[in-house]
């Protein structure tokens, strides 16, 4: 057997690389067949954080983009969550090309790895759940099989925020890097997102309440090296929802949801430097126009991004130039029942579905993508949640 003698930060992001998707939900190769004898091209997976014992809802895809749930959801975790809304985005991920879905059991301090199945069931990986490395992990970042895990710490016992990393074995064990513990500069145990870029050679948290961004320059080894000038001040208050563009590792978009009044949310624009300095982008922020654009996400081929807006119950559309600046196309309805609106987004890998977790219909709402960033909700949006998850808990990956 030949072994290689690369450094660990090579097999980290090397040829044994395990693919994922972040947020998203991943394409089943083939046409699989549901047992009501209609075609599955893809999954999504919603993250409950259900009180107590955490559990996984899970939904077939069809071709058209529709939701039916899969046999047996919702799954047990295997952790413990706390039954409201965790404010973050990214609490569920899937990877490996969708071999497993890892998700943050806040209430146990817990990562579940899950594996999943032909039929889009999943099963308990050996050994999972593992510690977080901190106090109420909110969110997953991963690149290959390197993870980072953003720990919101307790206010209570006074443990600070941070983030730690893992690798993920080709067995679906997650193991501890050692030394990566970094506390998160500015937060008030309130960290929003963490995230990689595409090539994994940067990594981005956000920090609600202090409206800050913490950059760092991933290095071989997996460990991070914190950004010159690193925490950034927003450019709005609140940062919380953020996204890399797909097709440029080099551009970071975050959204801006707790600037004070109605309709006056933004989402800024960011380069990011080989070192993981943060320079604005044009006339960044960019005006949103609507109330509270707390989550964004970005289509595959990077036109366009989607800021969710839980105060106005909307879906604002944004499409992007080469630069990385905004324009505004406008916003779409979510069906809605009242009181508050969707909260966390995931765009299926082939670009052609907008799924969110619509809090105040308990469901989860469907939307195809036009070909100019257009939204429209499917008939049967929104597919119900499962009784046991509590409205606004979720976070929804999709594959």
């Amino acid at each position: 057997m030949r072994i290689s003698m690369r450094p660990l930060g090579r097999l980290l992001l090397g040829p044994l690389v395990l693919g994922l998707t972040a947020l998203g939900l991943f394409a089943v190769p083939g046409a699989a067949l549901a047992s009501g004898g209609s075609r599955v091209i893809g999954h999504v997976y919603l993250n409950g954080n259900t009180a107590v014992a955490n559990t996984i809802a899970a939904y077939n895809r069809a071709p058209d983009g529709a939701l039916t749930p899969t046999p047996g959801s919702p799954f047990p975790a295997g952790g413990a969550g706390l039954g409201t809304g965790l404010g973050s985005q990214g609490a569920i991920q899937i990877a490996d090309n969708g071999r497993f879905v890892l998700a943050v059991d806040a209430g146990s301090n817990q990562i579940s790895v899950l594996q999943t199945n032909p039929d889009g069931s999943l099963s308990q990986v050996p050994g999972s759940p593992v510690s977080s490395g901190g106090v109420k992990p909110v969110s997953i970042a991963m690149h290959g099989n390197l993870v980072y895990v953003a720990n919101d710490g307790s206010a209570a016992t006074g443990t600070t925020a941070n983030y730690t990393g893992f690798y993920l074995t080709p067995f679906g064990q997650l193991i501890e890097l050692p030394n990566s513990t970094v506390n998160a500069p500015g937060a008030a145990n309130d960290l929003g997102d963490v995230l990689f870029n595409s090539t994994g050679t940067h990594l981005v948290g956000t920090e609600v309440a202090s409206s800050l961004i913490d950059s760092f320059r991933v290095d071989f080894l997996g460990h991070l090296q914190t950004a010159p000038g690193s925490p950034y001040a927003g450019q709005g208050l609140g940062a919380f929802g953020s996204a890399f563009r797909p097709t440029d590792p080099h551009q970071l978009f975050v959204s801006n949801p707790h600037n004070v009044g109605n309709d006056v949310g933004t989402v800024s624009a960011f380069n990011v430097a080989h070192d993981g300095e943060l320079s604005s982008i044009g006339a960044s922020p960019f005006a949103d126009l609507q109330n509270a654009p707390c989550w964004v996400a970005v289509t595959p081929n990077g036109q366009y991004l989607f800021a969710v807006n839980t105060g106005s119950g909307t879906v604002s559309t944004f499409s992007i130039n080469a630069a990385g600046d905004l324009t505004l196309l406008g916003s779409t309805l979510v069906n809605d029942n009242g009181g508050v609106g969707g909260t966390d987004p995931a765009i299926s890998p082939d670009g052609q579905n907008l799924y969110i977790n619509e809090t105040a219909a308990h469901g989860v709402a469907e939307m195809t993508i036009g070909s100019h960033g257009t939204l429209t909700e499917l008939p049967s949006s929104p597919v119900a949640l499962p009784a046991s998850i509590t409205a606004s808990a979720g976070a929804v990956a999709t594959g």
